[in-house]
């Protein structure tokens, strides 16, 4: 079955941004201040869950890779224990170090893992109001280059039909 990890995965990770994230600020959402962190990864999860296109592999693996993919960056939590190697080889090369680490870096990752960011990109356009323009610009092409590879590689999927339709609205 697809999701029978996924409850207890997403209690690690509402609690790992609660209760342990690297500084406050990293416990939510730039835009307010308010919205709890852990939305972004849980949206990240349930939007990939809805692809039909997708394979129920890439949905099951993804999801949780979706799911736990900020936890090395934002929090001191660790993966969970029982996490399978290929959802942890996942989380590893989404992790990094920037976001111009991660701009340079993600085009020598796997095909999945530029999948995989695309929904991260996507699900910080939607409250990327905090963003000075510099920053939105860098954020514009980075994204639009992995709408490409994705649509190229994958096909017209939701999170690229979503994506384009953010970009376009915001430019």
């Amino acid at each position: 079955m697809i999701v029978t990890k996924l409850p207890g995965l997403i209690q690690c990770v509402i609690f790992a941004h609660t209760f342990c994230a690297k500084a406050v600020d990293k416990r939510f959402r730039k835009w307010d201040g308010k919205t709890p962190y852990y939305v972004h990864p849980l949206w990240c999860a349930m939007t990939l869950l809805t692809e039909e296109k997708l394979s129920e592999e890439i949905r099951r693996v993804g999801s949780q890779a979706l799911l736990l993919h900020d936890m090395l960056e934002d929090t001191t939590a660790p993966l969970p224990e029982d996490t399978e190697a290929e959802v942890r080889r996942l989380v590893m090369d989404m992790t990094f170090d920037s976001s111009d680490e991660e701009v340079e870096k993600i085009w020598q990752k796997s095909g999945e893992v530029k999948l995989f960011k695309l929904y991260d990109k996507v699900s910080n356009f939607l409250d990327a109001g905090w963003m000075d323009s510099g920053r939105v610009e860098k954020y514009f092409d980075y994204t639009s280059r992995l709408l490409n590879f994705v649509a190229g590689s994958y096909g017209e999927l939701n999170i690229v039909l979503i994506g384009r339709e953010i970009i376009k609205k915001r430019r």
